[in-house]
């Protein structure tokens, strides 16, 4: 009997353990994850003007490609953490503010289109790339400028917090243009001093002069440089540093949208098709490198492990 007494006590003590495991493993959620499981929430950090990545519609609602790819994200983190509903918070940021507002712990993920170098990647990590882009600039086709040397002794102005503003400041100094440089708040103002001859050149992400051209109240009067001031960078959604569980969830959600083909149709939804408010056509086919990036994801920021060889 007492044998008896004995193994029961020890299967309770097996059934009681392996009754605990789900709980213990509940508990053993930390960083990101835990938060999101113990608030029933997440928040994400959009823009109001990166045209089509994440900005407001007629609405004031966000809307974008890296909305969409955000919200791909938030159902993954739903479904691995087995929760029934999860809330999604929106707060808004500038290129100033994305960083530290990440860092502080105000947003769980940055949708929009910041660019993964090895600069920021000492104080955020990035997820898989969704889009590549040069740094180049907007001008008046009545200005005469035709190369980055014409811009000698004029104002230029780019968005404060940007990498491109830094490139802008570097080839000042390199090439002895002694232009003067403006940091403008948002994109939105930086074109619109193009727009009223307050400067000369608006330095930004090619994709998005692009849509800020074609948003325009006349598109013909702008052209976009065809010399530029980077290689291809990469484009990723932020998340926090140190917080390998939480990487590692948006790294799957990401890598599966772009091989199973929605990385694709999503390009396209917000590249080759009309999009709120305007019905504008972006028309960006998307390109080589992009494709091949998404058949093969990567976090990298580094723009030569994007060439196509």
């Amino acid at each position: 009997m007492k044998q008896f007494r004995i193994l029961g006590l020890a299967f309770a003590a097996v059934l009681g353990a392996s009754q605990m495991s789900g709980p213990a493993q509940a508990e053993d959620l930390t960083g990101t994850l835990k938060n999101i499981k113990d608030t029933g929430a997440i928040t994400l950090g959009f823009r109001d003007s990166s045209i089509p990545f994440s900005y407001l519609d007629d609405n004031q609602k966000p809307v974008g490609f890296a909305m969409d790819i955000c919200y791909g994200i938030v159902d993954a983190i739903k479904k691995d953490l087995k929760l029934d509903k999860l809330d999604v918070k929106l707060t808004p940021v500038t290129s100033s503010t994305r960083i530290p507002l990440l860092a502080n712990g105000t947003i769980d993920l940055e949708c929009g289109s910041t660019t993964n170098n090895a600069e920021r990647e000492k104080q955020v990590a990035f997820t898989n790339t969704h889009f590549l882009t040069a740094s180049r600039y907007v001008f008046k086709k009545t200005s005469g400028i035709k190369s980055i040397a014409d811009l000698k002794g004029k104002t230029v102005v780019s968005t404060a917090g940007t990498t491109n503003i830094k490139q802008l400041t570097e080839a000042n100094a390199a090439k002895g243009l002694g232009a003067t440089i403006i940091p403008a708040k948002d994109h939105a103002e930086a074109f619109l001093m193009v727009e009223t001859d307050r400067a000369a050149a608006f330095v930004m992400d090619d994709i998005l002069l692009a849509s800020l051209v074609a948003g325009s109240k006349d598109p013909s009067l702008y052209a976009i440089s065809t010399d530029e001031f980077s290689t291809p960078e990469p484009y990723g959604i932020m998340l926090r540093k140190d917080d390998p569980a939480f990487k590692k969830v948006v790294d799957a959600a990401t890598a599966h949208i772009y091989t199973s083909g929605e990385g694709q149709k999503m390009y396209d939804k917000w590249f080759t098709q009309k999009i709120p408010p305007k019905g504008l056509n972006l028309n960006t086919p998307i390109s080589p490198a992009l494709k091949a990036e998404f058949a093969k994801p990567s976090d990298s920021p580094d723009p030569a492990s994007y060439v196509v060889k």
